[in-house]
């Protein structure tokens, strides 16, 4: 049987960034404000037997935002998303990935990331 396999992660940071061109509606987005950012990273893996074991992935996602705060400037979900996927993508290459990014659990993104080969 064909089947596609997928471990996944969450875990979630304080962060502050801003959207300075927001829309008059959202005028208040233009400034600094504060969410929890919630991280949901899916990769794809090869075999089920912890071949990429969850928690130490975990703990290496965590460590790429190591600070307390992250400083997000004028990033959105969706940037981030593409700064971690390119990161994964080095150390885990020729896999598929889900990267999702939410801000306090409310609203976000979602990407996908298909395998390069």
């Amino acid at each position: 049987m064909n089947r596609q396999k997928f471990i996944w992660v969450t875990f979630q940071r304080e962060g502050i960034h801003e959207y300075p061109d927001a829309p008059s509606g959202v005028a208040f987005l233009r400034y600094p404000h504060r969410h929890i950012f919630h991280f949901k990273v899916e990769l794809e893996v090869f075999h089920d037997d912890r071949e990429v074991e969850f928690i130490l992935f975990k703990r290496e996602l965590e460590k790429l935002f190591i600070q307390d705060t992250l400083t997000l400037l004028n990033k959105s979900c969706e940037m981030v998303s593409e700064e971690l996927a390119l990161t994964i993508q080095t150390k885990y290459p020729h896999r598929d990935l889900i990267v999702t990014i939410s801000e306090d659990g409310e609203n976000g993104s979602t990407s996908y990331y298909p395998k390069v080969i």
